[in-house]
């Protein structure tokens, strides 16, 4: 068995050799480490090398990105396109409306550059649509992208309907165990659509301070309970999803 946490921050975690050992006892052979800004993304390709079951996503969150300047931002673009063969998505990016509530046309600038970033270097796209779903989807379908994970999508159903019509995949995090809505997602919509994260440090399922990857488990479990399929299945449908999604793109 393998399981795959699609979304992490390892560079946020304390004593990261100690949650990759609990990881593997785990079997969870796949660990994707989301960038969110320059020094992060550095930080990603070091663990991705160092580590053989870490996969790195660069990108730039979107409220580490507006603290940039355009000149960064394309610098930032051309470093990941520059390392293209080391890393297996784009990610952590996208609109957060939310956390930011003035500077909407400059987040959406952004991600326009990201998601071309993209679909140029035929990568993933890991997106984060806090309170700006419809806006993202939008963009996404605008620009053509194929290649969507939508992280932790918070978006009403009609627009979980369109996400499963345009073939991208949403993510299940741990803290299922105990949110409704993901809950809800995770029974109705096709396994061919779901990835599991953690989202460490954050969303632990029980609520704790500091989530890692080897909790990504109770994600697999509860889509297993909610859909009443054996985890085997869930673990297998997954694995054949991100073979899809990724294959001959990681490094």
């Amino acid at each position: 068995m393998v399981f795959i946490d699609i979304h992490c921050h390892l560079d946020m975690c304390r004593n990261i050799p100690s949650i990759i050992k609990r990881a593997s006892k785990k079997k969870v052979g796949i660990i994707m480490t989301q960038g969110v800004n320059p020094p992060s993304n550095r930080i990603s390709l070091e663990l991705s090398e160092e580590y053989p079951e870490v996969k790195s996503a660069l990108g730039l969150y979107p409220i580490d990105a507006l603290k940039l300047s355009d000149s960064e931002i394309e610098k930032e673009i051309s470093f990941i396109e520059k390392n293209r063969d080391r890393i297996s998505a784009i990610g952590e990016v996208g609109l957060d409306f939310k956390e930011d509530e003035e500077n909407h046309e400059r987040q959406e600038k952004i991600f326009r550059q990201l998601i071309a970033l993209s679909v140029k270097i035929r990568k993933p796209i890991i997106v984060h649509s806090r309170k700006a779903e419809l806006e993202a989807i939008e963009m996404l379908e605008e620009m053509k992208a194929k290649k969507v994970i939508m992280h932790c999508f918070c978006g009403k159903w009609s627009l979980v309907e369109r996400i499963i019509k345009n073939s991208w995949f949403l993510t299940i995090p741990t803290n299922v165990a105990f949110s409704q809505q993901f809950q809800d997602i995770a029974e109705k919509i096709p396994l061919e659509n779901l990835f599991c994260e953690t989202d460490s440090p954050f969303l632990h399922p029980q609520k704790e301070k500091y989530n890692e990857p080897s909790l990504i488990l109770e994600s697999y479990r509860k889509i297993s309970e909610l859909k009443k399929i054996n985890l085997i299945d869930v673990e297998e449908k997954i694995k054949s999803n991100f073979d899809r999604l990724f294959k001959q793109q990681l490094t």
